[in-house]
C-alpha cells in the first residue's frame, strides 16, 4: 500500500509563492501517474495539475497555467508544485493524488481516475 504525504501549505498575500510537496512512500509502484487536486468547503475537487513519472507529461487547469509548475524527483519519491502570482480564489485545501494507469479516453485532471490520496494541506491567499 501507498501513502501520500502534503506538506508547504500556509497562508500568504495575493501575488506571493508557495512550494507544495507530496512525499511518496510505501508500495510506490503505484504512482505511474500524479496529481494536484483543490477543493473547499461544499464544492467539488478540482484537478489542478498532473504529471507522469515516466514520460514527464504534464497538464494544467486553465486557472493555473502558467502560474503553477509541477515536478517530480524520482530519486526522493516527492513531487512538487510550485505556485506562483497566487490569488484569493486559489485558496482552497490542495490533494496529491496517484494512479498507476489512467484512462486516456478522460481528462488526467479527472479526480476519479486516482487511487491513492494525501490527507491535503490547506493554502489560503489573502491580505
Amino acid at each position: 500500500h501507498m501513502h501520500l504525504v502534503e506538506s508547504g501549505g500556509g497562508t500568504v498575500q495575493p501575488g506571493g509563492s508557495l512550494k507544495l510537496s507530496c512525499a511518496a512512500s510505501g508500495d510506490t509502484n503505484d504512482d505511474n501517474y500524479m496529481a494536484w487536486f483543490r477543493q473547499n468547503p461544499g464544492e467539488e475537487r478540482e484537478g489542478v495539475a498532473s504529471i507522469a513519472r515516466v514520460s514527464r507529461i504534464t497538464r494544467y487547469a486553465e486557472a493555473v497555467k502558467g502560474r503553477f509548475t509541477v515536478s517530480l524527483d524520482n530519486d526522493k519519491n516527492t513531487m512538487y508544485l510550485q505556485m506562483n502570482n497566487l490569488k484569493p480564489e486559489d485558496t482552497a485545501m490542495y490533494y496529491c493524488a496517484a494512479a498507476i494507469r489512467l484512462d486516456f479516453a478522460r481528462s488526467r485532471l479527472d479526480s476519479a481516475q486516482y487511487t491513492h490520496w494525501g490527507p491535503g494541506t490547506q493554502v489560503t491567499v489573502s491580505s
